[in-house]
């Protein structure tokens, strides 16, 4: 069979949205299943009847968690202690302890700093005892590894470094009246995002937020393929710094920007997570005018929860379709998004979304 590829990104419907992502290709005759990310608990029964239906076994080659976060980590427990994994792909703060003491001076060992952020990153702390009892390697996603046919664009293990110095999660990132007057301030700008007025825009405008998204976002795993010739680009929660890193290092990849054929939408269409110059480098500059249905240059597929009112932001979805996408969420289900893949009954093409006349203010 010729080389294909079918991505599978489920509908994680809950209050909140969440990533879970599976993938099954063939390459020179070669099939693998690649699982990235697996939104909360109550997804491991659907990822695993959904590997075992559509995938045909239990097999998992490679399971990747982008980020340390409950929406992403959670339902990978269960996936775990089911299916029959080659390999977990995730980064643990806690192995780097000994490099991290010294700019925690309340710690008087490595050991002691270990222990205390296998108690702040509890999901992933999980993840790793299952992997152990199970016997399953646990190998370091950083920039330049390669899983599979996928390559990592990032985190470098520097840039992971500085994000978890800045992590509001580990030990004294900051001082906690600091923290506590951070976190008033998000909670109004949370506020002020929730009740936001909608402003109409002409094509091509386009506004993002200026703050940034949090630390454990720009630790996510950036990953890279190019199979049948279809360049694809995973990318979590990265933020703006980790997808300018990841941007910086794809012709090592093979992966020469501008230009994708399916793009993941970082963060379920977060306003904090790109920007019109970033998406200009990724995707090249916005088209004079909207393509006509079945005129989109590339796929964009976001997962956002039908209950989530934050996700995906128009003003995000806009910048998409200004650049050629045809942009798709989980919102009514899940996705798949393939190539020269084998027929699956019961599935068929995804509505085109309307183009947001207005975005938030």
């Amino acid at each position: 069979m010729a080389d294909f590829f079918e991505i599978d990104f489920l509908d994680v419907e809950t209050g909140k949205s969440g990533d879970a992502i599976t993938v099954q290709y063939e390459v020179g005759g070669q099939r693998r299943t690649h699982v990235v990310d697996g939104g909360y608990d109550a997804m491991a029964d659907r990822i695993y009847d959904h590997i075992l239906k559509h995938y045909g076994d239990r097999r998992i080659d490679h399971m990747v968690v982008t980020h340390p976060d409950g929406d992403h980590a959670c339902g990978l427990r269960g996936v775990l202690r089911r299916c029959n994994v080659g390999a977990l792909w995730m980064l643990r703060p806690w192995i780097y302890a000994d490099a991290l003491l010294p700019m925690f001076p309340t710690y008087n060992s490595a050991e002691r700093l270990a222990s205390r952020l296998r108690v702040l990153y509890p999901y992933i702390a999980d993840l790793e005892d299952i992997a152990m009892e199970r016997q399953v390697p646990i190998l370091e996603p950083f920039q330049g590894a390669q899983i599979g046919a996928f390559t990592v664009l990032a985190p470098s293990p520097a840039r992971y470094a500085e994000c978890l110095m800045r992590s509001e999660k580990t030990p004294e990132s900051a001082a906690e009246t600091d923290r506590t007057f951070s976190a008033i301030i998000d909670s109004f700008t949370r506020l002020g995002e929730t009740v936001a007025n909608l402003v109409r825009g002409m094509w091509g405008h386009e506004v993002f937020s200026t703050e940034p998204t949090s630390a454990e976002n720009e630790m996510s795993v950036v990953q890279s393929a190019v199979i049948a010739g279809q360049r694809i680009v995973l990318t979590g929660d990265a933020g703006r710094d980790a997808l300018e890193e990841a941007a910086d290092f794809a012709p090592n990849a093979g992966l020469f920007l501008p230009g994708v054929d399916r793009f993941q939408v970082p963060h379920h269409g977060s306003r904090r997570n790109v920007s019109t110059a970033l998406l200009d480098r990724w995707l090249g500059p916005r088209l004079a005018h909207q393509p006509r249905e079945g005129g989109e240059t590339f796929t964009a597929v976001c997962s956002a929860a039908r209950t989530d009112t934050k996700h995906p932001r128009k003003a995000v979805e806009r910048a998409f379709v200004h650049r050629g996408a045809r942009f798709l969420t989980t919102e009514d289900g899940d996705v798949c998004t393939s190539w020269n893949a084998p027929y699956r009954e019961g599935w068929g093409p995804v509505a085109v979304r309307p183009y947001p006349d207005d975005y938030e203010r």
